[in-house]
């Protein structure tokens, strides 16, 4: 499957696209004050222990206090499993590691953390929405080949890795380099590799970490102790892959930083790299910025003319199977099954581009046959084996339901790029102008009461209400000016939204 990699910079912002098969697959975007904190080492204070949500929440210098649960409070006070694995060893985020889960016996948060205690955590999540940054006090540094766990001894291998010997051989080097009390995950990219270049990988982040421990004895909290690269570099260390043919940036500086960086730990892939020098803007030239506006749409079309309405809450997504303008040629279940098949790549698609994690419903037209269900949910399947991010997803119940779970870790794209409508606050709806036009008969009833010696009452409108006020509501006004005795004189101001208007008495 051929893919390019695409970074636009703009200012203070970086965007970067995965493009496979000429289609746009992912986006990140990083805005210089909102770049993104996961992976970042802080030294904290613990400003407040909640024992009846068994959490803490931590300061670490960003806008809201970070949230820490029990359960990320790993060896330092708790004992990890012995058997436990990483769910998807190649993930580079801290809570794909293994975590130790709150049991019968474990010590209570009241009992682990002080509300003033000094403490060095990673972000596990930004911030989503009004929610502040998850973090965990397990510490894991990747590198290009490896990643490392100073504080958990484990060593895990990609299950991607499929060969027993290159696992054994894997397994064997790591064993006998790693420090005592310590572990490492071995990524996919390091099969077939040299140990020479393992070994560097692994001296480089033990560095690292003798780095972070000296910060930390020297700094007060809040205070940074080791940031992870920016977007570019971080994405192009976890993404990079043989079947990447170029990556391509528009941005000088971000090419020479990039080149340095593929000069240090990924020589193989340097030619790949390259400078574009385009006048056109590269994100038109790529198609990039025409699948941006796509992704925001409430509506996504699908190509034999049924349609996706996605409406997005903070915990869950609600996405709806539509059969559109297409009738089909046969029977009435072999369109259904048609239209949610092809709907099942397109859900997939969205959600990976639209970065939505969290709970997520999809209601597929219904199908009698059980076997069509079964073909329309394998599909679905099938596609999500192509995200990387965590997934869970059940069988289409009787009413046509799926639910899942995709792991979210970072802000939505649409709620990253937009922001609530001033006219309906987010709403999605404004009230109808004739809902507006009973609204204010009612308010110039109110009036008349406070304002009794007044004999005018002045409206002032929208135009698109006044029009109405004037033509299909002019009986109900001048029904109300008999009843109060008063002038109503409804002036139409331009700069008035269609939900705004004031009523007084002069």
């Amino acid at each position: 499957m051929p893919a390019e990699i695409i970074v636009n910079v703009t200012g203070k912002e970086t965007r970067v696209a995965l493009i496979e098969n000429s289609q746009l697959a992912e986006l990140h975007i990083d805005r210089g004050r909102e770049r993104g904190t996961v992976g970042n080492v802080y030294k904290g204070k613990v400003v407040r222990v909640l024992p009846g949500m068994q959490a803490a929440f931590v300061d670490i210098g960003l806008e809201r206090a970070a949230f820490l649960y029990v359960g990320d409070i790993f060896p330092e006070f708790l004992e990890l499993h012995k058997d436990a694995t990483p769910t998807t060893p190649d993930e580079t985020v801290v809570e794909e590691i293994p975590r130790a889960q709150p049991r019968a016996g474990q010590p209570a948060i009241q009992d682990l953390l002080k509300e003033g205690q000094e403490i060095v955590v990673q972000v596990a999540k930004d911030p989503i929405g009004t929610k502040g940054a998850r973090l965990t006090t397990h510490i894991t540094l990747p590198g290009r080949y490896i990643v490392y766990m100073p504080t958990v001894e484990h060593v895990g291998i990609s299950r991607r890795i499929e060969k027993d010997k290159e696992r054994r051989r894997l397994r064997d080097f790591v064993e006998r380099h790693r420090p005592k009390g310590a572990g490492f995950i071995v990524r996919t990219v390091c099969a077939s590799q040299p140990e020479e270049i393992l070994q560097q990988d692994m001296d480089y982040l033990l560095r690292t970490w003798e780095k972070i421990k000296a910060a930390a004895a020297a700094k007060k909290p809040p205070s940074l102790l080791h940031q992870d690269y920016n977007l570019v570099i971080r994405f192009l260390r976890d993404g990079l892959t043989e079947q990447i043919d170029r990556v391509i940036l528009d941005d000088r500086a971000a090419f020479d930083e990039v080149q340095t960086f593929m000069s240090d730990f990924m020589p193989n892939f340097k030619d790949r790299v390259h400078l574009y020098r385009g006048k056109d803007p590269v994100f038109d030239v790529y198609g990039v910025e025409t699948e941006i506006m796509r992704s925001l749409g409430r509506k996504v079309w699908l190509k034999s003319g049924g349609y996706l309405i996605i409406d997005q809450t903070e915990a869950l997504t609600a996405i709806d199977v539509n059969s559109g303008k297409f009738v089909g040629n046969t029977s009435l279940e072999d369109t259904t099954t048609k239209i949610n098949l092809e709907a099942a790549k397109e859900i997939v698609y969205q959600l990976r581009l639209r970065n939505i994690g969290g709970i997520i419903i999809i209601d597929f037209i219904d199908m009698d046959k059980e076997s069509n269900r079964d073909k329309v949910y394998k599909a679905l399947e099938e596609e999500v084996k192509r995200d990387k991010a965590r997934t869970n997803v059940l069988k289409i119940s009787e009413l046509g339901l799926v639910e899942m779970t995709r792991k979210r870790v970072q802000e939505d794209l649409t709620r990253f790029i937009t922001e609530p409508c001033p006219v309906c606050q987010g709403n999605g709806h404004v009230r109808s102008r004739e809902t507006i036009c009973f609204e204010i008969f009612r308010e110039v009833q109110r009036e008349a009461g406070r304002s009794p010696k007044k004999e005018n009452i002045y409206v002032n409108v929208s135009p698109a209400v006044a029009d109405m006020l004037y033509t299909d509501e002019m009986d109900s006004l001048e029904q109300v000016e008999r009843e109060l005795g008063k002038r109503l004189i409804v002036r139409a101001l331009a700069h008035f939204h269609q939900e705004h208007y004031e009523v007084y008495a002069r």
